[in-house]
């Protein structure tokens, strides 16, 4: 069983960490926080064990790099040396935002195999969706490994590393542009007499049953929209204000915003 080591267990590592204790724990599962208190609240729950960075560096076959990107140089320069002395193989798994395979490289003093992924926070209920982009140097059998270790976390798509931004714009920063939207929804609901617990359930729940028509439907979301919206019915006028607003416009301007961030963090 290959072990698993979680280096900062915040909003993302935690979603991770949550779906790799699905497949590992115990001796398997190593996590470290820059707050001792956070890595042992979800070791607890998690029935992993708790670490600090160096352990981590020197003993997990796969090295989660859970930290903010303005603070993953300090983090791996500090790992360097430790990183250098291994002698057993191991993976950097990255998900800084805006920083590259060859940046992470860099960081951390050696030509390293390194598999850059961006997750979303839905990877910690199982139905995240994770894109992943494995240097050149990562050996199948590594990424088989990791495939599997972490497929409780959800959907995986692989993308040539150069997308990985672009893609993260929807998928990573996506939940955020939803859950507006269901904010949103069940406001309305609430200025139309729902009670607000009633608005939340409907609003949520369509959300989820929508996204999953989507998937598993196949015919262009135009078509679905269309298919809900009857003449002279009530959702094409509902429609009508949403284009009037600029929805589709505010939405795109939302995601190319977030892309463009991606070239500040570099």
């Amino acid at each position: 069983m290959a072990v698993l080591g979680f280096i900062g267990v915040g909003n993302m590592g935690g979603a991770l960490a949550r779906a790799a204790a699905k497949k590992v724990s115990g001796p398997s599962l190593l996590l470290a926080n820059r707050s001792p208190e956070k890595a042992a609240r979800l070791a607890a729950e998690l029935g992993g064990q708790v670490s600090d960075n160096a352990a981590i560096a020197a003993e997990a076959d796969f090295i989660f790099l859970g930290v903010k990107p303005q603070m993953l140089p300090g983090v791996l320069e500090g790992l360097a040396p430790v990183l250098q002395a291994r002698q057993s193989p191991f993976v950097l798994v990255s998900m800084a935002a805006g920083t590259s395979i060859a940046r992470v490289r860099q960081l951390a003093g050696g030509d390293y195999p390194v598999i850059r992924i961006m997750p979303n926070t839905p990877a910690a209920i199982g139905q995240g969706m994770i894109l992943y982009a494995p240097g050149e140097n990562v050996p199948a059998a590594a990424l088989e490994t990791f495939l599997d270790s972490m497929g409780a976390a959800g959907r995986f798509a692989r993308l040539e590393e150069r997308l990985i931004d672009a893609g993260s714009a929807v998928s990573g920063c996506g939940p955020a542009f939803v859950d507006l939207f269901i904010e949103a929804l069940a406001d309305g609901g609430v200025a139309c007499g729902l009670p607000r617990s009633a608005a939340m359930e409907l609003a949520a729940q369509m959300v989820l049953g929508s996204a999953a028509l989507a998937l598993s439907d196949g015919r262009h979301p135009g078509v679905l929209k269309d298919a809900v919206c009857s003449p002279g019915g009530t959702t094409i006028q509902g429609v009508r204000a949403l284009e009037k607003g600029g929805f589709r416009s505010t939405v795109m301007e939302a995601v190319i915003a977030a892309y463009e961030k991606n070239f500040d963090l570099k």
